[in-house]
């Protein structure tokens, strides 16, 4: 047997600029900056990791900015939206008027499996879901970011949903069910929800069945793979020694420092990632600062120098600002 998945612990996607990425994220979705890291294959890349309050699992959304990619387009065979947890209807009415008073694109409200939410946009036509957790259950939802601009109360905790188009739904269904151990749960036309683990929004995956677009191209404004969480090395190991079972070839053990984690492409177009709960992004710099400087695993830290020379700076300090809630 092998450990069951626990739910997403993070998406990765990627942006057309990692300042603009923190000024959405910070100032507009009040998202906490945890990490300002590089991409560790491509060390000249930075790679931006927003979150809840502490940085815990299934809270991140993370992105890369690479240089002079060509923007990306949205089609099938793609990970398509990523959704936010916010913790109730009330709220998804809050960032409605939010989003009309500082110009954020969205679809305005409306109702997915029985709950309400906000489809939106960013600056690369990055495409975001808010879902409320009224009368969710399952998996926890995480903390929201203390000294964010963001009243508490209305505050983003969490990664919702994850959406995904695929033009094969019955190979799909099998990889989902037979091989990750999802279960379906809904169906709403071309529309199937599927769900892990203890289940709710913090588990859950919307599969649309959609044969009529042509395949999404990777490129800025979309979504390089998602990660579902497993409890620690030994899962993880059940994980690489289970995957080839089924024919999928892997990356094998790779050791992220935050977490560690396994890669296997399920189909030529999505890339799917094992990450572990831990450690975390907590370890390294001090909680009231967190995310402010370069932070570098230790097996880059002798490149510091260099990675320093070819990364731009940005500023990310916060612990010095005062965000009005509002």
């Amino acid at each position: 047997m092998v450990s069951e998945l626990k739910g997403i612990h993070h998406v990765t996607a990627i942006t057309s600029s990692a300042e603009k990425n923190y000024e959405f994220f910070t100032f507009v979705l009040g998202m906490r900056l945890v990490k300002k890291t590089v991409n560790q294959d491509d060390i000249q890349t930075y790679h931006l990791f927003f979150a809840d309050d502490e940085g815990n699992a299934g809270t991140d959304v993370t992105f890369f900015d690479f240089p002079g990619i060509p923007k990306g387009t949205h089609g099938t065979n793609e990970i398509y939206r990523t959704a936010f947890r916010v913790p109730s209807d009330e709220t998804v009415e809050y960032w409605l008027k939010r989003f009309d008073r500082l110009n954020v694109k969205h679809d305005g409200v409306s109702e997915q499996f029985g709950k309400k939410v906000i489809n939106f946009v960013d600056f690369d036509d990055q495409q975001y879901q808010l879902i409320s957790d009224e009368n969710n259950k399952g998996v926890k939802s995480g903390v929201p970011w203390k000294k964010g601009p963001i009243p508490l109360e209305y505050a983003i905790t969490g990664l919702g949903p994850v959406h995904i188009r695929i033009s094969h739904l019955d190979y799909f269904k099998q990889v989902l069910e037979k091989v990750l151990g999802f279960k379906e749960i809904d169906q709403n036309g071309d529309q199937y929800l599927f769900e892990v683990g203890e289940g709710g929004n913090g588990a859950q995956i919307i599969v649309e069945y959609n044969q009529i677009l042509p395949d999404g191209r990777q490129g800025y404004g979309t979504v390089h793979h998602v990660a579902f969480r497993v409890h620690d090395r030994a899962a993880l190991e059940e994980w690489i020694d289970y995957l080839p079972q089924f024919g999928f070839q892997t990356s094998g053990y790779v050791d992220r420092h935050f977490f560690e984690s396994l890669y296997a492409r399920v189909t030529p177009h999505i890339l799917f990632e094992w990450a572990t709960d831990g450690p975390g992004f907590m370890g390294d710099e001090p909680y009231e600062t967190l995310g402010e400087k370069l932070s570098l695993p230790p097996f880059l830290e002798s490149k510091r120098d260099y990675i320093e020379s070819v990364v731009r700076p940005i500023d990310t300090v916060r612990s010095t600002l005062d965000l009005k809630k509002e």
